[in-house]
């Protein structure tokens, strides 16, 4: 069963209800891997831009949304230590590295692959802010409602850099790629992570 929000229009599948309560029994938790997530997304821009150095529209564009996920690791630090929360060393979730795997190899296929992923870990991102946002206590949950809006921008920002790396299979492609995180997010998990499963 879903979660009682709408996904992006680019997720195939919501996000099941039980993670959602599991998520807010233990947003600590969440939290410390919502911190490491902002770091990635920042990594993640940046790769790109060292990738494609001569999409210059892309480049700039990338530039400044590195910097903007930095600035939301800053702000979820803010939060772990009035939390009181530690910030320790996680062990890496299968959600990211899994989604990659079904990235091609070979140039110009990688370059939307790798736009279309993010473009779905953002959307993916999104979806999440705004479940959890009415469900946590201040300042938590309006930080989430901020940054439920942020990452919708980001998904539209990747999708469009998508569309324009390739207006022909984009989508189909995009439609490939959906089906494989829908399935991620679906399959149970033991451990909670911001991308997670429902608990096994």
């Amino acid at each position: 069963m879903g979660a009682d929000s709408a996904a992006p229009a680019i997720l195939a599948a919501a996000t099941p209800r039980a993670w959602l309560e599991a998520a807010v029994r233990g947003w600590p938790e969440l939290l410390l891997d919502h911190a490491n997530c902002e770091k990635k997304a920042a990594a993640s821009a940046l790769a790109l831009l060292f990738a494609y150095p001569e999409d210059r529209p892309m480049a700039g564009v990338l530039s400044r949304l590195a910097r903007e996920e930095l600035r939301h690791f800053e702000q979820v630090l803010r939060v772990l230590r009035a939390a009181e929360v530690p910030l320790v060393r996680q062990r890496p979730a299968r959600y990211a590295q899994e989604l990659r795997r079904a990235v091609r190899r070979a140039e110009p296929a990688r370059k939307l692959d790798l736009l279309l992923v993010s473009a779905l870990i953002e959307a993916r991102s999104a979806e999440r802010f705004a479940l959890l946002a009415p469900r946590l206590p201040a300042p938590l949950g309006v930080l989430y409602g901020q940054l439920g809006q942020s990452e919708a921008r980001h998904f539209e920002l990747y999708a469009s850099f998508a569309s324009a790396a390739d207006p022909s299979s984009w989508r189909p492609r995009l439609g490939e790629l959906a089906a494989a995180e829908a399935e991620l997010i679906l399959r149970p998990e033991a451990v909670l992570r911001f991308h997670s499963g429902p608990p096994a």
